[in-house]
């Protein structure tokens, strides 16, 4: 999920603003990328696989373990920035497991919302998180779909600034992912 999302991303922004970049790449010790940074004079694309849960803003569940790689090598953390023209967006993603069942996470990640405003709870289906960035005249968040799925997402913030918790069945347990996500506009930072 994460992967696919870290190469279209960075694809396309190199496509975009290749002209008169600068290009950093840090390697894993086993030859993988691990952080690629683009500049230009119009924005940059800065992307890491190093995503910190401080940058979530959330706690993680007690006891939880960060999920392990797929067995294609796809990570579960990313940390992407996107800047240009004035405009970007942040996305800070991790991914985690845990031997309790999902009611406990999602009683233990509503509470941790609540400091970002009211806590919305949408059902998704695996792999279809529900971030809603439109454009209109609200900027509350809502569930977009049809509503259906096993996976229960909790959201909380504005949409140019949300939190979102998605937590899953998974055996006897559940896997939850935390994410950030935050666009900014010409007077903002990232």
């Amino acid at each position: 999920k994460f992967s696919a999302f870290l190469i279209a991303a960075a694809s396309l922004a190199a496509l975009l603003l290749l002209p008169a970049c600068s290009v950093n790449v840090k390697k894993e010790a086993n030859g993988q990328d691990k952080q690629v940074d683009i500049n230009t004079p119009v924005g940059g694309v800065h992307v890491s696989k190093q995503a910190d849960v401080s940058d979530i803003g959330l706690a993680v569940y007690p006891g939880a373990r960060p999920k392990e790689k797929e067995s294609n090598g796809s990570d579960k953390s990313a940390n992407v920035n996107i800047s240009g023209f004035g405009y970007g967006i942040k996305v800070v993603a991790l991914e985690f497991e845990s031997d309790d069942a999902p009611a406990k996470v999602l009683s233990f990640y509503r509470d941790q919302l609540k400091k970002y405003g009211n806590v919305l709870e949408c059902h998704t289906s695996k792999g279809n998180w529900n971030v809603n960035m439109g454009k209109n005249d609200s900027n509350e968040l809502t569930c977009e779909g049809s509503g259906g799925g096993t996976n229960i997402e909790l959201k909380s913030g504005r949409k140019d600034d949300q939190h979102i918790v998605e937590v899953e069945p998974e055996g006897k347990g559940s896997s939850f992912s935390l994410v950030y996500v935050r666009l900014h506009g010409k007077d903002a930072d990232i």
